[in-house]
């Protein structure tokens, strides 16, 4: 039994660390990246005015997912001032920042019509939610869906699940600072940086790799229970 035990917790190890080995290897490739932008499914872009525009809340106000959704959801609704804006959060009764107003409140600060504006505040997971707004928004009508890359591909599909026959995608990339300023290729100052693979590129690929990994994970489940 013991010999057992110390033979799995060695397979176990060899193959963690192998797996760690890989991990560290892609980082230093440009592999996560394209992994990441491939999930934010860029080619599913409307080419009708949207009907509706749906902006899925990530996680609240003010984190970083829900305010990048949040801007470019600001920015599409002036592209199509006609469109029905539809924030989707899990509204909690408890929370004393009221994240849907929060929320609502920035829309209309930028210029988007308070009537304009509805609330999908019951649905907890992203298959709930389309199954909300189905109740809300017309689903021949073309709609399109304001989310972070990692998140674009199982929301389409989701909605698609659901019954909406035109959905397009919307993902919230961030807007890194130009590689080139930050480096310094002249011995003047030498706080400067010089090379910026190891510094910087290398821990935000390891990020990419994680968010990755975590929404593949997902897409899975959507998949064996036919979500998508």
């Amino acid at each position: 039994m013991i010999k057992r035990i110390k033979s799995w917790v060695k397979k176990s190890l060899l193959l963690l660390g192998g797996f760690s080995v890989v991990f560290i290897i892609l980082s230093f490739t440009s592999l996560p990246y394209w992994a990441y932008y491939g999930l934010a499914a860029t080619d599913d872009q409307l080419e009708l005015a949207p009907s509706t525009i749906v902006i899925m809340g990530g996680d609240g106000m003010p984190s970083p997912s829900g305010l990048m959704r949040l801007y470019n959801g600001i920015e599409k609704a002036m592209e199509h001032p006609n469109s029905k804006v539809i924030i989707a959060l899990p509204y909690n009764e408890y929370d004393s920042t009221f994240q849907l107003s929060l929320m609502a409140h920035e829309l209309v600060q930028k210029g988007v019509d308070t009537n304009r504006i509805v609330f999908a505040a019951n649905g907890f997971n992203t298959r709930s939610q389309a199954l909300e707004i189905k109740k809300l928004a017309d689903t021949a009508a073309p709609i399109l869906i304001v989310s972070s890359p990692e998140h674009m591909y199982r929301s389409i599909h989701s909605f698609r699940k659901v019954g909406f026959k035109i959905v397009g995608g919307s993902p919230s990339f961030e807007k890194p600072s130009d590689e080139e300023k930050l480096k310094d290729e002249t011995n003047k100052d030498e706080n400067k940086v010089r090379n910026l693979a190891l510094r910087y590129n290398m821990w935000s690929y390891m990020q990419y790799e994680i968010i990755v990994l975590r929404e593949y994970t997902a897409i899975g489940y959507y998949w064996v229970k036919g979500w998508i």
